[in-house]
């Protein structure tokens, strides 16, 4: 009987932190940066060029990027936070399972279609330039959706089901399965796309777990993507000198 009340006792207190946004959180921040990624690159396919072969290189690269980060997030996705999920929710995964199958289409279509832009002659690059950001648009669009279902869906099942120690313990695995110029990417995208409190509390970590070295390499790659506003707010929350100015 005790062991039940102690349960109970847990759940309300997970309950609670959850609603007051306290819990570990495995699916918002990286969102975060992936929206900003995809919102940018969109607007750079649909202003680009078609007959500027540097314009078109540059931003055939970032799309490249950016499809690469969202299927290592996916494969990520799949190989943590799914059976996570199952084993402790059956079912609960079995939503967004099936979108990432149809993501898996999405990204061989898009490559195509990328890949049609740069093959083509001079003559049909632009018709193939709309297609290609009309196909973009589109799985901008469903994976905005998707990731609204995980952070509202997908958080809520993880939540009931574990530990704030639990997920991070998951966090902390799957991060490690990232291969570093991937995690670089994905920082550069994630940190000007926080707010600043999330900001300063991750770097924060980061800081304490980094030496001294490697986080002002990091603070200096982030340098250039934040404003002078959100840098002097992180800079005052961590501590960190502000010899990158």
């Amino acid at each position: 009987m005790k062991q039940a009340v102690v349960r109970i006792e847990e759940r309300r207190e997970r309950a609670q932190a959850a609603a007051e946004g306290r819990r570990v959180d495995l699916y918002t921040t990286i969102h975060k940066g992936l929206r900003a990624f995809m919102a940018h690159t969109l607007e750079a396919v649909g202003r680009m060029d078609a007959n500027d072969a540097a314009d078109v290189a540059q931003v055939l690269g970032g799309l490249r990027g950016l499809l690469g980060l969202m299927r290592t997030h996916m494969h990520v996705e799949n190989q943590f936070l799914h059976p996570a999920l199952e084993a402790r929710r059956p079912g609960a995964a079995r939503r967004t399972a099936g979108d990432h199958a149809e993501h898996e289409q999405a990204f061989e279509d898009l490559q195509a279609a990328l890949l049609a832009v740069e093959r083509s002659g001079e003559a049909a690059r632009a018709a193939a330039a709309t297609q290609l950001y009309r196909q973009l648009a589109l799985f901008v669009s469903e994976n905005l959706a998707h990731m609204q279902v995980e952070e509202t869906e997908n958080n809520a099942a993880l939540w009931t089901a574990y530990s704030d120690a639990e997920l991070a313990q998951l966090h902390d695995a799957l991060l490690a399965s990232i291969a570093p110029q991937e995690r670089a990417l994905a920082l550069r995208w994630m940190v000007p796309a926080m707010a600043p409190a999330e900001r300063a509390g991750m770097l924060s970590e980061m800081q304490a777990k980094l030496p001294a070295e490697a986080f002002a390499g990091l603070l200096a790659a982030l340098r250039p993507h934040l404003g002078e506003r959100d840098w002097a707010k992180l800079t005052a929350a961590i501590g960190a000198v502000t010899s990158f100015n």
